[in-house]
């Protein structure tokens, strides 16, 4: 009997660690759970888990973007009371602010209803699959796709293409997909493609590869454009983050250290003038306490 006994705890040990790695049950999360959710396969199985804790940004924290802003929260506005909306592409320059812009969306209006599901590109052939659990919920889905790029015969390229326009079941009212790329037409353009073009009657026809690659970006209702910053703009956000760090400087003091900063990593980015300003604050705390 002891014997059976023992087989049986070590059975059950067996079972619960086996447990742990099987996906869930069921794919839908505990919606109340949070307002972020991101899209994971395991085994096979796709499910929405949980983001505990969303990346908050203040949307008054992104500086000198304020028409990209303006346009994007105002289609957001119009998705969340149950108006025509568009999905999005926020496509340029690295660094600008084109995820954090997102977030602080979902920030500003998870109280009225917004809530954002992150998927992979990998993941996107799913897509069908998230559509299928947020049909029908009392929220607003804004399915976020970051830094997105494919290559020309990508599976996923075609999965969003269908989703955007294109496939024979809609996309439900209450989801919007919101995708972040450096490419404005998302995949890979090459200088051979241009003698594909020819001159006919002073009439140029693009060749058919051109006009698949701009096919997916023209499924996106909405193009907000991001471009590199000036030197005053970056020295500006650098000051803005200071503040928002604690710490108080004159502009002359911090201009030589924030400038070199950025040309080490070749570029006047928003992100840049963030990791240079958590750097130079930490740095004066630091001091502070020697």
């Amino acid at each position: 009997m002891d014997r059976l006994e023992h087989f049986l705890e070590r059975a059950q040990l067996l079972l619960e660690r086996v447990e742990q790695l099987l996906p869930p049950g069921h794919t839908a999360p505990e919606w109340t759970a949070s307002t972020a959710f991101r899209w994971r396969r395991r085994l096979g199985v796709g499910f929405l888990e949980t983001i505990p804790e969303p990346h908050a940004v203040d949307m008054d924290a992104l500086r000198h973007v304020s028409r990209q802003k303006a346009r994007l929260e105002r289609n957001t506005r119009q998705f969340l009371r149950g108006l025509p909306a568009n999905n999005a592409l926020l496509w340029g320059s690295r660094g600008t602010g084109k995820s954090s812009l997102v977030k602080a969306l979902l920030h500003a209006h998870a109280g009225g209803g917004l809530r954002l599901v992150e998927m992979d590109k990998a993941e996107l052939m799913d897509l069908p699959d998230v559509a299928r659990l947020v049909r029908g919920r009392p929220e607003r889905f804004i399915v976020f796709c970051d830094d997105l790029s494919f290559e020309a015969d990508d599976p996923s390229y075609k999965a969003l293409k269908a989703m955007l326009d294109g496939s024979v079941s809609s996309a439900p009212e209450n989801m919007l997909i919101y995708a972040t790329s450096n490419r404005r037409h998302l995949i890979p353009e090459y200088m051979a493609e241009n003698e594909e073009a020819h001159n006919v009657d002073g009439e140029i026809h693009h060749g058919e590869a051109v006009e698949e690659k701009i096919s997916l970006s023209e499924r996106f209702g909405l193009w907000v454009s991001f471009h590199p910053f000036s030197q005053d703009a970056y020295l500006d956000i650098v000051h803005n983050w200071l503040e928002r760090f604690g710490v108080s400087a004159e502009p002359e003091t911090v201009r030589e250290d924030a400038l070199r900063f950025a040309l080490e990593r070749g570029s006047r980015s928003g992100r840049v003038a963030w990791q240079f300003a958590r750097d130079w604050a930490g740095q004066r705390a630091l001091g502070g306490e020697d």
